[in-house]
């Protein structure tokens, strides 16, 4: 077996990471549209990534769930994102399905800022 795979800490126990792109903790403003309503729901990410981000609520929605969403880091970002996650009374980690490529550009420009600092 690869040692590359056997990603483990010797500090605390800490689990790998599992996600494709590693995530900032970083609060951006997000508004998204749970399915059939035209309510938009307001709150903020805990942490983002040019794959997907995490969002902190009480009322979280099931897996597979589909929410029309926007961020606010410069300018709007328009995505769909799918729930991928669902923590009770805690909140939903979002994979977003489809962004612009501007979107996702602009994204990925601030996500590699982030982490540069």
């Amino acid at each position: 077996m690869d040692d590359s795979n056997q990603n483990q800490s010797s500090s605390g126990g800490h689990q790998p990471e599992r996600r494709a792109r590693q995530r900032i903790k970083v609060k951006i403003p997000i508004e998204f549209f749970a399915p059939g309503s035209d309510v938009p729901i307001r709150g903020a990410t805990s942490d983002l990534s040019e794959i997907g981000c995490y969002i902190e609520t009480m009322f979280p929605f099931p897996i597979g769930t589909t929410l029309e969403m926007s961020l606010q880091i410069d300018g709007t970002l328009l995505a769909v994102g799918r729930v991928v996650t669902c923590d009770p009374q805690v909140g939903n980690g979002i994979e977003f399905a489809r962004m612009l490529t501007e979107d996702l550009e602009e994204l990925r420009a601030y996500v590699a800022a982030q982490q540069a600092e």
